[in-house]
């Protein structure tokens, strides 16, 4: 199952081969209210069985954005939606800008916080601020930092640097995603790489990702962020 957390509500769209899917706040607002929502109205299977719902956004420049994370995650929870699931995997926008789209990580849901970045000074910035985040609930609840992705911009020296905050962060570098124009081509046609072109370099990059988030499951590490002067 994987869970958008985001407004854009594109976390899913490649894996559905659609344009991006109904969220739960735009059903509800439609419908009347979460509570006249049935988990089938919300939930698309896509690619291969996967389990797929959006939590979506209010309109731009009205309410509150990760009200509709902590929404969404609730009436899952209530109508069933975490029976039968071998992973559950929480989309989350990257700069953590307010509580609400911490809530996987405040309430308990998520076990491991995988953050995806790049050797861009902004990318690395933003890893900081969620370890920090991931710190203020690492000890009341039992969420831990999986480890750093990086998803390379081909910027200088961008392994280096992955590995260096890595190591700052009392973390590891999980994997180095090597930038590949197929994402773009895969894109195109809807298609996650996999589905696209499942024999290619890098659908295995993508692969081994998957076997080392697996294998490191329980190992995750409470972060030690760095200073704005480090």
């Amino acid at each position: 199952l994987i869970v958008g957390c985001d407004p854009k509500a594109d976390s899913t769209r490649l894996i559905l081969n659609s344009k991006a899917q109904d969220t739960v706040l735009h059903l509800a607002a439609k419908e009347g209210s979460v509570e006249d929502l049935e988990v089938e109205d919300v939930l698309k299977v896509g690619y291969k069985g996967i389990k797929c719902v959006e939590s979506g956004g209010p309109e731009p420049g009205v309410g509150c954005a990760g009200r509709g994370v902590i929404t969404s995650i609730n009436f899952l929870e209530e109508n069933g939606a975490y029976d039968d699931v071998d992973y559950v995997s929480y989309d989350v926008l990257g700069d953590v800008v307010c509580g609400g789209f911490a809530m996987p990580i405040r309430e308990n849901k998520a076990q491991e916080i995988y953050i995806v970045m790049s050797g861009e000074m902004m990318a690395l910035y933003a890893a900081n601020n969620i370890a920090k985040g991931i710190l203020k609930y690492a000890h009341s609840g039992g969420v831990r930092l999986g480890g750093l992705i990086c998803n390379e911009r081909q910027t200088d020296r961008e392994l280096d640097l992955a590995e260096a905050l890595a190591a700052k962060l009392n973390s590891k570098l999980i994997h180095f995603v090597p930038r590949d124009n197929i994402v773009q081509h895969a894109e195109l046609r809807k298609m996650t790489v996999i589905q696209y072109a499942p024999d290619s370099k890098q659908a295995a990059e993508y692969r081994a990702l998957a076997e080392k988030i697996h294998a490191n499951s329980g190992q995750g590490t409470i972060p030690t962020p760095i200073t704005m002067d480090e």
